[in-house]
């Protein structure tokens, strides 16, 4: 088994900076979403995570109280239609989170 070496006692911890609400799969995915793409609705991200309604609806609560993501809801004809967009705040955050992680890996090379 390979072990790393530690880079004497004041090694950086790896995980400093890192975001604990994009710990999660389905979080991750819907923020890596949106921050390419101007608004997406809830079916379109059902489907490209393939997860269930339930699901994605309580990540997507969880985002917004975050204030990560905001919520569009109106209509297509008589049909709803919720669609979704990422905050400055969000996008700010996720950059963040994602330099972390490239940092995290180039820091354990």
């Amino acid at each position: 088994m390979y072990k790393l070496p530690l880079r004497g006692l004041g090694m950086k911890n790896p995980i400093t900076g890192l975001n604990k609400i994009f710990d999660n799969r389905i979080r991750l995915g819907v923020m890596s979403v949106l921050v390419v793409n101007d608004e997406v609705s809830f079916n379109d991200l059902k489907q490209m995570l393939e997860v269930t309604d339930g699901n994605l609806a309580t990540h997507l609560v969880s985002l917004e109280e975050n204030g990560y993501i905001k919520v569009h809801k109106g209509f297509i004809g008589r049909k709803t239609n919720t669609t979704y967009s990422v905050t400055k705040n969000g996008e700010k955050a996720f950059s963040e989170h994602i330099a972390a992680l490239e940092n995290m890996i180039k820091g354990v090379r």
